[in-house]
């Protein structure tokens, strides 16, 4: 579930990821992660912000880029169950994509740290 906030990030949080679009930030203490994209944060789990990569993943840029309609100037991304939406250019798309996928990244790459660092010995 995520939720509109209005507020500047807290000391709690930690930074995931950052791009000069915006900013991911993770609560450990609210379980939760915060998306600092177009000016404002939203909050989210991390189900909901998989869903909201995917959705920006699937947005077909080339299309938007030669379609000469007057509709294909912008994206509206909804998720279900979600009160915030975004009203994305194809420049903004890019940045988000960037911002959610490096984020991604850095979630694979905590976990991998972790298996590395905690894993047991195994005896043979």
């Amino acid at each position: 579930m995520c939720k509109n906030l209005v507020a500047f990030p807290k000391p709690d949080w930690a930074e995931v990821f950052r791009t000069e679009g915006g900013c991911v930030y993770q609560s450990d203490a609210e379980k939760a992660l915060y998306v600092e994209f177009g000016g404002k944060i939203a909050r989210y789990d991390i189900r909901c912000l998989g869903r909201l990569k995917k959705a920006v993943a699937g947005i077909d840029l080339e299309r938007m880029a030669t379609d000469v309609s007057r509709t294909s100037d912008v994206e509206i991304i909804s998720l279900c169950a979600c009160e915030h939406c975004y009203v994305l250019n194809i420049g903004q798309i890019i940045a988000f994509r960037e911002l959610l996928e490096g984020a991604f990244v850095m979630f694979d790459l905590n976990s991998i740290i972790r298996e590395r660092l905690y894993a047991l010995p195994v005896c043979a």
